[in-house]
């Protein structure tokens, strides 16, 4: 069979082929430091108008806490360079499009346990090169940080140690095969074909947790998407009353299209990895993803010009619609 391919992203969001090629690979290193540059070169784009800059790490590999009182490293540092600004808060609550927002004392959980660690962490800067305390951190979750990950418990009491520093943490999970990182957020994996995720699941989500002034008056902001949803822009508290409005999405497909990805690994004629652990819901908008594809391909347009309309049809009629265009393409 013919592979179809193509180098833009064909996805509106997280391209669940790609995604599912990398949790089953085990291989996500090369998709997470290229995002962290295309995040970072984005966000200080958008930072240096609010007089705030941030500044890259030389490494962006993965990093160990050994000792609990170490300091964090981050990929990403923003700082803030208003020596003033960073105790002034005029504001009674952080407003902003969300999902939904939970308390933080009771979604935390206290026996969180430090860490090999990937952010993006944001800083004040006092003057010149000189850095001052962190603002706000964002995490790009690994596999090895997630429940059941190799460094999943030292990654929640690094996480933690930020938020009873009272830093803004903003915790990106991309990673659908995995339980999120905290136990009252609705687990979307599945194990095996008879079961199914929790209707109220999602694959994919952003978190942005303020625990200013203090943990026991924190809020989480939860933002939930699924597979064909473009990804959300949030907004990030900074100091005073300074917010960040962020577009996740736009780094994340420069980053697909620009370093190859989708078409070094993706094979839309062809159904993506453990296709059965996403839910009927999203099963649907990949075969109907796959069917505008395949479409379009056969009728020569330049998949180029894509992410095409997707049919709103049922699972059984888009994998029929499928199955004819798989034969006409061998």
């Amino acid at each position: 069979m013919k592979k179809i391919r193509s180098f833009k992203n064909q996805y509106l969001g997280i391209n669940a082929h790609l995604h599912s090629y990398w949790q089953a690979d085990g291989d996500w290193s090369e998709f997470h430091t290229s995002y962290i540059v295309d995040v970072t070169k984005a966000i200080k784009l958008q930072l240096l108008p609010l007089g705030y800059t941030a500044a890259i790490e030389k490494s962006l590999q993965i990093r160990r806490m050994d000792k609990l009182d170490s300091e964090p490293k981050s990929d990403l540092t923003i700082y803030d360079p208003d020596p003033v600004r960073p105790f002034v808060r005029t504001t009674t609550g952080f407003t902003g499009a969300y999902d939904a927002v939970l308390d933080l004392p009771e979604i935390l959980d206290y026996e969180e346990e430090p860490a090999e660690f990937r952010a993006i962490a944001i800083y004040e800067a006092v003057s010149g090169d000189v850095r001052g305390e962190p603002v706000a951190w964002i995490e790009l979750l690994s596999p090895s940080n997630k429940p059941g990950g190799q460094h999943a418990t030292e990654y929640r009491l690094k996480r933690r140690k930020l938020l009873d520093s009272a830093i803004v943490f903003v915790e990106v999970d991309y990673l659908h095969e995995s339980a999120p990182t905290f136990s009252r957020i609705p687990s979307y994996r599945v194990r095996g074909r008879s079961r199914l995720p929790s209707p109220e699941a999602h694959p994919y989500r952003i978190l942005v947790i303020e625990p200013r002034p203090m943990i026991s008056e924190g809020k989480l902001y939860l933002h939930q998407f699924d597979v064909n949803d473009p990804i959300p822009a949030v907004a990030i508290p900074l100091n005073a009353d300074d917010v960040l409005k962020f577009d996740f999405g736009t780094p994340y497909h420069k980053t697909v299209q620009e370093a190859l990805f989708t078409y070094e690994f993706v094979d839309y004629s062809e159904l993506p990895e453990n296709f059965d652990r996403y839910s009927e819901r999203d099963q649907t908008h990949i075969v109907a993803c796959m069917v505008a594809i395949l479409e379009a391909a056969h009728q020569g347009i330049d998949l180029e010009t894509g992410p095409f309309p997707c049919q709103e049809i049922t699972l059984e009629t888009a994998l029929a619609q499928l199955e004819i265009l798989q034969h006409q393409n061998d």
